[in-house]
C-alpha cells in the first residue's frame, strides 16, 4: 500500500462514512433499521466514488463504465459486511456485553468501519486500476 494514497483513501472514506452514518440516522426516522442502512450506504457509496476518483486514484486508465461496475461490486461486498456486522452487534453482541442504549448507532459505526481495508484493496486493484 502506498501510505499517502491510503491516507487519502481513509480521508475520502471517512467523509463518505460520515455521509453514510448521518443519513442513516435521519433515514431511521422514516424507515426500518436495515433498509435505512442500505439506503445510507448508497449515499455514502456515491460520495466515496466521487472523492476517490477525484482525489485518491488520480492515474486511472480503465473506462468510467468499468470503474462504476467494479465500484458497485466491491461495495456490494462491503455493504454485506456492514449489514451483517451491524445486525449481529445490535441484536446479539452488544446486549450480551450489557449494552442496551444506542445499540443501532454503535453497531452501525463499527459495521461501517470494518470493510475499510478490503474496500481499499478492491478499489485499488479493480475499480481504479492502472492498466
Amino acid at each position: 500500500m502506498k501510505s499517502r494514497q491510503f491516507v487519502k483513501f481513509l480521508f475520502a472514506g471517512g467523509t463518505a462514512a460520515l455521509a453514510n452514518f448521518g443519513s442513516r440516522i435521519l433515514l431511521s426516522r422514516w424507515m426500518p433499521y436495515v433498509p435505512a442502512i442500505i439506503v445510507a450506504y448508497v449515499i455514502g457509496m456515491i460520495t466515496a466514488f466521487v472523492l476517490n476518483r477525484l482525489f485518491v486514484f488520480t492515474s486511472i486508465q480503465n473506462s468510467l463504465h468499468n470503474q462504476v461496475y467494479w465500484f458497485i461490486l466491491v461495495n456490494l461486498a462491503a455493504v454485506a459486511q456492514t449489514a451483517v456486522i451491524s445486525v449481529l452487534l445490535a441484536d446479539y453482541a452488544l446486549p450480551a456485553m450489557g449494552l442496551h442504549e444506542h445499540l443501532e448507532t454503535i453497531a452501525h459505526a463499527v459495521g461501517v468501519a470494518v470493510p475499510t481495508v478490503t474496500s481499499y484493496l478492491g478499489h485499488k486493484h479493480l475499480t481504479f486500476r492502472r492498466s
